[in-house]
């Protein structure tokens, strides 16, 4: 379907993206050395102009050295300083018209500075990954960095052989020539430019469960000496697929991968079709499932249904902690309204200043955001009953799959399975910052 613009820049981000063009494809080339950080990119972006005529535009990319830049296969004028490369077309695009752009960099890829402290491309003691969210995609290559612009990807990564790279997507090839290796995916699936996912380390490779015909390849790239524990601590990975499709339809990509790093991360990071866990995240007594879950159900909400612009994030948080909530439900640990009344109990102790349909940049990773996200779900449910709530959830999944949403899009898709307005539960749970009461199902309702 088609991706649901933002109405402006992003308020929280006003510098990041370009509203005056869309893009549809990146084809990135990449050469990393390990060992002096080394990064050789160039990038190959179709993208489309807006409705006005472009005579310059501009793409966000950290502070590499330029070699060279192309549109439509001529060169273009550009400037590049304070993360923004602005490029002036020999002959200006018309509205709605067409255009590739190249763009040749190198340099030594470190994070870009944020209020969380650096995003994106992290070397480690032996590899580096990425950790993008929310703004950390143009500390590794150039790109319209809006969660809204949403385009697929090819990427093809050349580092020495001892190494494995691991990229959200389909592995199309794996070609050694000498003493390096050139590793190729796919991802054809429309993707925000922060859920690019990748990882450079020595790790081994192992299947989860049996996918069998029509099912999802799900597999875990760990250290070698972390495999014991991996395998208990993700055996029920699975499983949670399996009920995460039966909660939310289809899973919408091709395959899942999970990465778990020899270093340990302060929390798991999701990209599309590929979550990254730290070694602390595995102590093989499932100490971090919740984890898995939450990440798991990141694929259908945050990923495939991505938001508009941050302002929006708790329809990433909310709904992926909901998730921590129904596995724990289905797989016999406490029950939605358990872990709702715990997560009441706690907010309620907390500043009650925090707006989940616009929280303001400082609030965005606020743990307040994760748990009221996952208590309005559960007023939602409670005020729907489950069959309808997850004929809800189904329905939002299917029909926003590929594309961005807002808050608003939701609380108007939700109030069509309801009988009776919903208007209330949104003003005091969405649009409001004191805490409502703890929502309960109601007489006979099985919650």
């Amino acid at each position: 379907m088609a991706v649901q613009q933002s109405v402006g820049q992003d308020p929280y981000f006003p510098g990041n993206g370009d509203l005056r063009y869309r893009v549809h494809r990146y084809e990135l080339t990449l050469d990393y050395r390990p060992a002096p950080n080394r990064l050789a990119g160039t990038a190959r972006i179709n993208a489309i102009a807006g409705r006005g005529p472009l005579t310059e535009f501009q793409l966000n990319l950290a502070d590499f050295r330029v070699g060279r830049v192309r549109v439509d296969g001529r060169a273009a004028h550009y400037t590049h300083r304070g993360g923004k490369l602005r490029v002036r077309p020999a002959k200006p695009l018309r509205a709605g018209a067409a255009f590739t752009v190249e763009v040749q960099w190198s340099g030594n890829p470190r994070p870009v500075s944020s209020p969380w402290g650096g995003l994106g491309w992290e070397e480690l003691e032996d590899g580096a990954l990425v950790a993008s969210q929310p703004v950390g995609a143009p500390s590794w290559y150039p790109c319209n960095d809006r969660p809204a612009d949403k385009a697929s990807y090819q990427i093809s990564v050349t580092t020495p052989s001892a190494y494995a790279v691991v990229a959200g997507g389909r592995l199309l090839t794996r070609t050694t020539k000498a003493s390096t290796t050139t590793w190729v995916y796919e991802q054809a699936a429309p993707t925000s430019s922060y859920l690019v996912g990748l990882s450079i380390g020595k790790y081994q490779t192992v299947l989860l469960g049996d996918p069998g015909p029509g099912g999802v390849p799900q597999h875990g790239h760990i250290p070698a000496h972390l495999l014991p524990r991996f395998s208990r601590d993700f055996a029920r990975q699975p499983a949670m697929m399996e009920l995460f499709q039966e909660l939310f339809g289809p899973y919408p990509f091709d395959e899942y991968a999970v990465v778990v790093t020899e270093e340990e991360l302060d929390v798991p990071v999701e990209a599309q079709g590929l979550s990254l866990f730290g070694s602390n995240h595995v102590d093989g007594a499932r100490g971090s499932e919740r984890l898995v879950a939450h990440e798991l159900a990141h694929q259908w909400f945050g990923n495939s249904v991505s938001i508009a612009d941050w302002r929006q994030i708790w329809l990433n948080e909310g709904f992926a902690k909901y998730a921590e909530w129904l596995w724990s439900e289905r797989s016999g640990g406490r029950g939605a309204q358990q872990l709702a009344a715990a997560a009441h109990r706690s907010l309620s102790a907390l500043p009650q200043d925090l707006r989940l349909a616009d929280p303001g940049r400082k609030s965005m990773f606020d743990d307040r955001l994760y748990q009221r996200g996952g208590l309005t779900l559960h007023a939602v449910r409670c005020a729907l009953g489950d069959d309808a709530f997850f004929r809800m959830l189904r329905g939002w999944a299917g029909l926003h799959r590929g594309g961005a949403v807002t808050t608003a899009v939701f609380t108007a898709h939700a109030a069509r399975f309801a009988d009776e307005p919903l208007d209330e539960l949104f003003d005091a749970w969405v649009y409001g910052t004191a805490l409502p009461p703890l929502p309960s199902s109601g007489p006979g309702a099985a919650v």
